[in-house]
């Protein structure tokens, strides 16, 4: 435990200062999911049977259009947040595998 100046004490830290690497890459993903449509459409895929969904299934289910919907997708997938599949003609989209307990944690 580590006393505060204020008479509170606290746990030790988990973790180390982020370096600067570290702390631009973190920043970035957190510029990618503030947004409240952003966290709905995780929110929404994180819950699904399938883990996964097409835009107009989230357009429909948000009210709002897709264009819309798919502006919030692209910054996800550039961040890496999300992976997209072309299947005929439906591009489908899912939690990236190695973010899926990130972001599970971060849903909790």
């Amino acid at each position: 435990m580590v006393a505060s100046r204020f008479g509170q004490d606290y746990p030790e830290p988990a973790r180390s200062v982020l370096d600067r690497d570290a702390a631009e890459v973190l920043a970035k993903t957190l510029r990618a999911i503030a947004d409240p449509t952003r966290l709905q459409l995780l929110s929404m895929m994180h819950g699904s049977p399938e883990g996964e969904a097409t835009v107009g299934d989230l357009a429909d289910r948000l009210g709002l259009r897709q264009p819309t919907v798919s502006h919030h997708l692209r910054i996800m997938i550039d961040d890496g947040l999300l992976v997209r599949e072309q299947r005929g003609r439906n591009v489908w989209y899912a939690i990236s595998p190695d973010r899926r307990s990130a972001i599970a944690d971060l849903l909790s």
